[in-house]
Order: structure tokens, then C-alpha cells, then sequence
């Protein structure tokens, strides 16, 4: 194989939302980079079960009026 066809694997830093760390290899930035993440499974709702619905521009509102008959319950 053709040795440009192959990304270059380094080691680079993770930190998680409540400042843990972690060493990864990735092909993102550079050797010894850290990357910092908004999202992770401490704080994402598919893994934490909390769920916050946000209502922007009165979307929600007009959904939940539209619907109220189908017995949706309000949180």
C-alpha cells in the first residue's frame, strides 16, 4: 500500500465535561493536543435519561396544543 494513503495516528488528550482526562489515539489535530468536549456520556441526555425539552420561538407550544387530545402529559 501507498504509505500517503494512510492517515497519521497520534496521541492526544481528551478532557470530558466534569474535567476528567484521557489518552486517545485519533487523527484530530496534532501529537499532545488537548481536545475539550461540550458533549460526552456524563452529560448527554441519551446517556443520562435527563431530558430537557427546549421551546424556541413557541414550537413546543404549538405542538403540544395541536396534540393535547392524544393524552401527551406535560413536564
Amino acid at each position: 500500500m501507498k504509505k500517503e494513503g494512510h492517515p497519521d495516528y497520534h496521541m492526544i488528550n481528551v478532557v470530558r465535561t466534569d474535567g476528567t482526562t484521557f489518552q486517545t489515539r485519533s487523527t484530530w489535530g496534532k501529537e499532545g493536543d488537548t481536545l475539550k468536549l461540550d458533549i460526552d456520556p456524563l452529560s448527554h441526555p441519551a446517556w443520562t435519561g435527563v431530558h430537557r425539552l427546549m421551546d424556541s420561538g413557541g414550537q413546543l407550544a404549538k405542538f403540544k396544543k395541536r396534540f393535547q387530545d392524544f393524552g401527551l402529559k406535560s413536564s
